[in-house]
């Protein structure tokens, strides 16, 4: 939970930015990805977590599903700002992605020690 929580903060912050920086238009775009973000790293995270005391191939199978997890979010943002540009704002949705998913992505390497 410790992530979850993590991201939802980091979904705050970096929305103020956005919010700062582009106006509350941006703040759709950059909540939905952020909190896309935190699902993403929540649920990797789980899936690792139980295969760190396993065999090597299980770590490495769960961590690839982790990363086919993310690069779906990219799709999904890709498919999201195409189909309502008006609603998710490029630079500030992708902010908001990144802005959560790259530090949450950070502290998956905590597990390893």
């Amino acid at each position: 939970m410790k992530v979850a929580a993590l991201g939802l903060a980091l979904t705050a912050v970096v929305s103020g930015i956005v919010a700062a920086l582009w106006g509350s238009g941006a703040l759709v775009g950059s909540i939905a990805f952020g909190l896309l973000a935190t699902v993403i790293q929540v649920v990797a995270h789980s899936l690792v977590r139980p295969a760190i005391a396993g065999p090597f191939k299980d770590l490495l199978r769960r961590w690839g599903y982790g990363m086919a997890l993310r690069v779906g979010g990219i799709v999904l943002f890709g498919v999201a700002v195409w189909a309502r540009q008006d609603l998710f704002l490029p630079l500030p949705s992708a902010v908001g992605f990144l802005g959560v998913l790259v530090p949450l992505l950070f502290t998956e390497t905590r597990l390893f020690r």
